[in-house]
């Protein structure tokens, strides 16, 4: 046994421990041996095994993203750590640290046929924030300093702006178990006189840039705020504050944390989606400036309103300093703390307030005929897949968290979950916006989040059936409402729908999986609904009980494309017809 091996490992891992990184998800492998015995061994470490790799790093992904802090991640060597890549890009694109460690062959052994020994050097490619290749282990002080330095930068680098993944690679060579006693980490104290502490800021503007600011916002009366993915504890009040100040309505995401809460929802519209279905409403509505905060929105006609309009000026503010603006058509990008930038100009503002206006009162107008249309899907008694947030937004209790999947989910979510005065969080994969690794980013983020309730399309959840193992070994607590259509519903609505002859075999792609028989494998809770007051009576025991619970409700994609499609024309009817009457078409 190699005290090298066991001290530089210690030293690492009480560095990441002191950082404030107490939780790693580990799987099982040889080469990574001394790292998940010093983990498991650490007082401060807790330890959470997955066996599957890509199920892993989902996991720790979604347990970082709930939980607003920095997670390792710990594998072998080889294919192992292939497996994290997707959860790696997710991570990168929506901004969550992730502390990636994994083992490797020492260098005499890379490049030369040695079994389970891949090229790991930047492994990740770009969607790694940082990489490094770490020295092998050694107990001199200097290199017990070494390996501390780069445990605390690799926990700062994952939280700076923007946040997102870090990749440390460990050549080792055998032997692999480390000799870890009651006195190793007093011995590696004795041995390390120092560590650094690294102190991360926020961005923000001088005075006379917030003054200049003001000036050209207040100078316009049709603005607009729009909101995408934010989760940021403060950024609601900031950013209804300076709504407030400005008269601006806020077009927000579900996504941004603005629906659900105790802030004011007078100046909230979410059903802006549908409002911009019609290009001729679009265009009565056109604002002459924009402040858009987070990512961009769900929303794909908002989407093409500002590519098509680069008239509007557009402001985008990032706090992390990266470059979300996917309409090319951005005016002015401004790194700036979000909740700083908003108060800032709301005080501002509260020396001549504005008084609320035309403009802000003919968006609100809107929003509720939009939304009374949108809300009768509530009275379906059909089991249509829109009525599933409607519900929601009643059963769900206060300090809930709703995960949601990406394709047909995540649009109805949009659509249908209106404003309250709930804390509801809601929480997507929206980085990539890809199907795999929801379920286990929903149950990694159940152990911070209770109660959660996740809701996912067929194809998805099969798509990570394995990550249904986790809940079985924490005796997790959550609830999944499976959506089946029995296919991609979301090709539905897109123009391959229309080529008959190839859509179910090439996109509609029909399973005709039976999901009963694997939940009960998991020591699950599985319930087919096939009723509205079944599925009010279900979910509400589901949350109020412990363990793994899954409802799973069967719908028609046809159909479901009817009713979309029907309200979406009575919205557009009901405001074409408002503008009509005030002039303004």
């Amino acid at each position: 046994m190699s005290d090298d091996l066991t001290l530089y490992v210690s030293a690492f891992v009480d560095e990441l421990a002191k950082t404030g990184i107490e939780d790693v998800v580990v799987s099982p492998g040889s080469r990574s041996t001394p790292f998940a015995m010093v983990m498991a061994e650490h007082p401060k470490m807790r330890v959470h095994m997955n066996i599957d790799e890509r199920s892993a790093a989902f996991f720790a992904l979604g347990m970082a993203k709930a939980k607003r802090k920095p997670v390792a991640l710990l594998c072998t060597s080889g294919t192992a750590a292939a497996n994290y890549v997707p959860a790696v890009v997710e991570a990168y694109y929506s901004r969550v640290p992730l502390v990636v460690l994994t083992a490797d062959r020492p260098h005499e052994l890379r490049d030369v046929g040695a079994p389970q020994a891949i090229d790991q050097i930047h492994l990740y490619g770009k969607h790694a924030k940082w990489f490094v290749d770490m020295a092998l282990p050694e107990s001199s002080n200097e290199m017990l300093r070494y390996a501390r330095m780069m445990a605390a930068r690799a926990a700062a680098m994952a939280m700076s702006a923007p946040r997102g993944p870090v990749h440390l690679n460990f050549p080792l060579r055998e032997p692999l178990v480390p000799a870890v006693t009651d006195q190793t980490w007093e011995h590696i104290k004795e041995k390390e006189t120092s560590y650094i502490q690294i102190a991360i800021g926020k961005k923000t503007l001088d005075d006379a840039q917030f003054h200049q600011l003001y000036k050209q916002l207040s100078s316009i009366e049709k603005g607009l705020i729009i909101c995408g993915n934010m989760d940021e504890p403060e950024f609601a009040e900031a950013v209804t504050e300076l709504a407030e100040a400005l008269q601006y309505p806020i077009l927000a995401d579900p996504l941004s944390q603005l629906r659900s809460g105790t802030h004011t929802k007078d100046y909230i519209i979410e059903s802006y989606d549908a409002i911009f279905k019609d290009a001729a409403i679009a265009e009565a509505l056109l604002p002459d400036i924009v402040i858009r905060f987070g990512a961009m929105p769900i929303s794909k006609p908002l989407l093409l309103v500002l590519k098509r309009h680069p008239s509007i000026t557009q402001i985008v503010v990032d706090g992390e300093g990266g470059w979300r603006e996917p309409t090319f058509t951005a005016s002015q990008m401004i790194y700036c703390d979000e909740v700083e930038f908003c108060r800032r100009l709301a005080e501002l503002g509260s020396v001549d307030r504005r008084v609320p206006n035309e403009w802000m009162q003919l968006w609100q107008d809107i929003n509720k005929l939009a939304k009374e249309e949108l809300l009768e899907a509530g009275k379906e008694e059909e089991m249509f897949e829109g009525k599933v947030f409607i519900e929601l937004m009643e059963l769900l209790p206060e300090k809930s968290t709703l995960f949601v999947g990406n394709s047909m989910p995540v649009r109805d979510a949009d659509t249908f979950f209106m404003t309250n005065d709930k804390q509801i969080r809601l929480m997507a994969n929206r980085g990539a916006n890809g199907i795999d690794g929801v379920v286990s980013s929903a149950l990694g983020a159940s152990l911070e989040a209770d109660p959660l309730v996740l809701v996912i399309g067929d194809l998805s959840f099969y798509h990570d059936l394995n990550g249904l193992l986790a809940a079985k070994l924490y005796q997790l607590h959550a609830t999944i409402i499976v959506i089946n259509n029995n296919g991609g519903g979301i090709f539905s609505f897109l123009p391959q729908a229309r080529q008959e002859k190839h859509f179910e075999a090439l996109f509609g792609t029909p399973t005709d999986l039976r999901f009963e028989h694997i939940i009960r494998m998991y020591d699950g809770y599985y319930q087919k609904v096939d009723t509205w007051d079944e599925f009010r009576y279900y979910v509400k025991h589901s949350i109020q009980s412990q363990g793994l619970h899954v409802i799973e409700l069967c719908t028609s994609r046809k159909e479901n494309v009817t009713k979309h499609q029907w309200l979406w024309k009575n919205v557009t009817e009901r405001i074409t017809e408002f503008l009509q009457k005030r002039g303004r078409l």
